[in-house]
């Protein structure tokens, strides 16, 4: 594992330093050799390594020749080479060290047990980094390295014995080119998929340096395939990059990110740090021109790689210091926007996630519960891998789960888009057999690493009288806890909506618009055993009016008592807050049964069930004028009497509007 941190050719600049400072003052420079031509070619590698590089090396490759036991030309040829990103011959070069003298510098068992890493050789890498640490060093840092790096070599060697299931699919020519694909996001109902393409550009802006650049790219499902992709619109892409889509679940927002080379490039894209990100939403006509999220979120360091919850509120991202080196390494952040739209200041994960080493990629996944990020900071494979974490009770994230080997290999890997149903897994690779460049694929996630099972919510919110659209506030409760799992919104042109359902739990649902009676319903998913199928639901809002009537779905009794249930409390605060924006309405609680039983005790039941609501309200506060109750037993049905299903649907709990 090579960290961002990890320059090869810095202990030997130290001695390039320290033999020049000493031939400045008139010291003798003792080396390794006495060979005058094999000490003249070094000393030429030195005045050349800044500027000519190239020349160094074959300069060191020259000393060694007039003597091949010269350590410091091994030593430095290795950093140079190294640098080069020319492991193998580095490593070769580290080992000459090694048989010259084993007690030369021992930080370089150090670099050549971390180069070995890095191309997979474990045993190799093991034994070096061991050599390392029994040297006892005192760089505290590069010696907890060493110890992570060991960590990685046991746990490749015994990942490699133990491969998971793997099996990576090309996408298609639909989504694939002959350029660059990656970054895919989709959407919850598997309909929409979103990626970056790179591609040349002959016309750029020559301020703006690269001859390419990055534009997104959409596909949409039909009949169960991919369409050919195009591009999202010139109100997102632009001649500047845009980088590290995400889409809504309900793929009514796309955050992005943007990197000004130059001053906005007249787009109105300015930003606040190295990197920031953006916003656009969805409407009738395309995507609404984006907009920076500003402070908090973007700040004068590097902000990336967006992910925005289910739960229609909680962003994840990426933040990185900028140092004098350029950009530092990640952490993961949260941020949550509230109903007015402000962001709250970032939250860095825990060390549980966040390392002093570099996190990136991150991606919640639709069911709130499961983090995917990529990180060189934990144990794994040697390179970047890819991990999984799990939201404990508490709130808190557990210990991450390496994805495993082959699909974490001594690579970089990163980018992973698991998909709402938690089966299939997207990632790019430049792997041979593809369309060219980097393809997208996708692969069946091994059952040890897939998600909470999901389902969704689908429709569209409409005026009941006009069918007109409309944008109103959806909010989805956990019963059990009566928190806010989920909030979001109608598209305001079309009225459309997409929640997910997170299964194993019970949930009330609320949707909500000024100048409309309410809609209640409820999912009780803890009990499902198959959730493939979606629910697929319009909503039409009454607007208020004298003699509408509201089902409240999510008031609960015990069978055949009067005793409100605890999960009914947020339905009952629901209505109080109906009430209280609403403070000259008056309202009748009606209560209702089926047909089973006696008579008179059903109607003294609806009686009493419809009087528990009433009390609640007056208790918190609706004036007793603006209230009465009655109870109706059997005598109103919605539905005949004649299945379980329809006498559940009879034996309910309403509200009608008796005055405005």
């Amino acid at each position: 594992m090579i960290l961002r941190n990890c320059n090869f050719k810095s202990i030997f600049l130290v001695i390039c330093l320290c033999i020049g400072l000493a031939a400045s003052i008139a010291q003798p420079v003792i080396y390794s050799t006495q060979n005058s031509k094999a000490i003249k070619y070094f000393e030429e590698a030195q005045l050349n390594i800044a500027l000519k590089p190239d020349v160094a090396i074959e300069k060191l490759k020259k000393a060694i020749e007039k003597d091949n036991n010269f350590i410091e030309a091994h030593a430095f040829l290795g950093d140079l080479l190294a640098d080069d990103a020319q492991y193998a011959k580095a490593i070769d070069e580290y080992k000459e060290c090694f048989l010259i003298n084993p007690n030369f510098m021992p930080d370089y068992y150090f670099y050549a047990g971390s180069l070995e890493l890095k191309l997979g050789r474990y045993a190799d890498a093991k034994g070096h980094l061991q050599q390392y640490v029994s040297s006892k060093s005192s760089n505290h840092k590069k010696n907890d390295e060493a110890e992570l790096k060991i960590k990685c070599c046991d746990f490749a060697l015994n990942a490699m014995q133990h491969p998971v299931h793997f099996n990576p699919v090309n996408i298609g020519p639909e989504i694939n080119s002959q350029y660059d694909e990656y970054f895919p996001s989709i959407t919850a109902d598997d309909q929409t998929f979103l990626f970056t393409r790179r591609l040349p550009m002959t016309n750029r802006d020559p301020r703006m340096g690269n001859s390419f650049q990055e534009d997104f790219y959409y596909s949409n499902k039909e009949n169960g395939k991919w369409t050919q992709s195009r591009s999202i619109g010139t109100n997102i892409n632009t001649q500047a990059n845009e980088g590290a889509p995400c889409l809504s679940v309900d793929g009514q927002f796309l955050f992005f990110v943007v990197c000004p080379e130059i001053d906005g490039y007249g787009l109105d894209r300015r930003g606040y740090g190295s990197c920031d990100i953006f916003v656009a939403q969805k409407t009738a006509t395309g995507w609404s021109k984006p907009h920076n999220l500003g402070p908090p979120v973007n700040s004068k360091n590097w902000e990336s790689q967006p992910s925005f919850s289910s739960d229609g509120k909680t962003l994840y991202f990426v933040r990185a210091v900028l140092t004098g080196n350029g950009v530092g390494q990640g952490d993961i952040y949260t941020s949550e926007v509230d109903d007015k739209g402000k962001w709250s200041n970032p939250v860095k994960l825990s060390n549980k996630i966040n390392t002093p080493y570099n996190e990136e990629s991150v991606f919640i996944h639709p069911d709130n519960q499961t983090l995917y990020f990529a990180s060189n900071g934990h144990v794994g494979m040697g390179g970047t891998d890819i991990y999984m974490s799990k939201r404990q009770p508490d709130g808190e994230w557990g210990d991450p789960v390496n994805l495993g080997y082959p699909i974490n290999t001594f690579n970089n890997e990163n980018s992973l888009l698991v998909d709402s149903k938690g089966k299939l897994a997207y990632f790019a690779s430049n792997r041979a057999g593809g369309y060219g460049g980097q393809d997208i694929y996708t692969f069946e996630v091994d059952s040890q690493f897939r998600p909470e099972n999901v389902t969704y919510f689908k429709g569209k919110v409409y005026d009941s009288r006009t069918k007109k659209p409309l944008e109103a506030s959806i909010e989805l409760i956990d019963l059990a806890t009566s928190k806010t799992a989920i909030t979001s919104s109608s598209n305001p042109m079309n009225g459309e909506f997409l929640v997910c359902l997170p299964a194993n739990k019970n949930y009330a649902l609320n949707v909500s618009r000024t100048g409309y009676l309410f809609y209640s319903e409820n999912f009780a998913l803890k009990e499902v055993k198959d959730i493939s199928k979606p629910f697929l639901m319009d909503v039409p809002l009454q607007p208020i009016d004298t003699g509408l009537t509201v089902k409240l779905n999510n008031i609960f009794f015990e069978t055949n008592k009067y005793d409100l249930k605890e999960e009914s409390k947020t339905e009952l605060q629901k209505l109080i807050t109906f009430l209280t924006t609403n403070p000259t309405l008056k309202i009748e609680l009606g209560g209702h049964t089926d047909n089973v039983g006696d008579k008179k005790a059903n109607n003294v039941l609806s009686q009493n069930r419809a009087k528990s609501v009433y009390d609640y309200l007056i208790g918190n506060g609706i004036s007793q004028e603006r209230l009465s109750f009655r109870g109706y037993g059997d005598s109103k049905p919605v539905k005949p009497n004649d299945t379980p299903e329809n006498r559940q649907m009879n034996r309910r709990t309403e509200f009608k509007v008796t005055s405005k």
